[in-house]
C-alpha cells in the first residue's frame, strides 16, 4: 500500500520513528516539493489542523538546488529563506544513512537546526527537525503530482 501525507499524519510520534529507521535515503531531490508539519505530540486530532494552520501561515515546502543547497517556502506568498547545504550523511536518529539539510554553515536565522529525511515513497519524504541535537519535530515533503487531466500534461512531444 502506497503512504501518504495523510497517513504520515495518523501514525504519531512512535509511527514515524519506525517508518524513518526502515525506510532508506533515496536520492536527494530537485526542484520544488510540497510541504506538510507534522507535529510530535497531541496525536492525529492535533496534527491536522496545527499542519493546516503551518501551511498557510508559515512554511509550504522546499525547493531543491542541484548544486546541493536549499530554500524553504515561506508564507502564503511563497517566499524563499532559510538557505540550507543539502548532502548525504549519517542520522542522528539511527547513524544510518539519510539526505542531510544542515542549515549550521549557511543561516543565521537556522543555525541550530539539522532536517533528515527519507524516502518512504513514491515522490514522498518525511523527514525529523533536530533543534541543538534534540528531535522536536516532522514534516513530509511531496513532489508535486502533475494534473494529467490537463490537455498534453504529462506527454512529450516528437520534434
Amino acid at each position: 500500500m502506497a503512504l501518504t501525507e495523510s497517513d504520515l499524519l495518523s501514525a504519531g510520534d512512535d509511527g514515524l520513528v519506525e517508518l524513518f529507521c526502515t525506510s532508506p535515503a533515496g536520492d536527494i531531490p530537485r526542484g520544488p516539493l510540497e510541504g506538510t508539519g507534522i507535529v510530535r505530540w497531541g496525536g492525529s486530532r492535533l496534527a491536522r489542523p496545527l499542519a493546516r494552520l503551518v501551511r498557510t501561515a508559515v512554511w509550504r515546502g522546499k525547493v531543491f538546488d542541484p548544486e546541493g543547497y536549499l530554500s524553504n517556502r515561506m508564507t502564503a506568498f511563497d517566499v524563499l529563506a532559510v538557505v540550507a547545504q543539502v548532502y548525504k550523511g549519517p542520522s542522528l536518529m539511527d547513524e544510518q544513512e539519510c539526505v542531510v539539510i544542515d542549515y549550521s554553515k549557511i543561516s543565521l536565522v537556522a543555525r541550530g537546526v539539522r532536517d533528515e529525511m527519507r524516502q518512504v515513497g513514491e515522490g514522498l519524504y518525511l523527514g525529523v527537525v533536530w533543534l541543538f541535537g534534540c528531535r522536536v519535530g516532522w514534516f513530509a515533503l511531496r513532489v508535486p503530482q502533475v494534473d494529467r487531466t490537463l490537455p498534453g500534461a504529462g506527454e512529450t512531444r516528437a520534434e
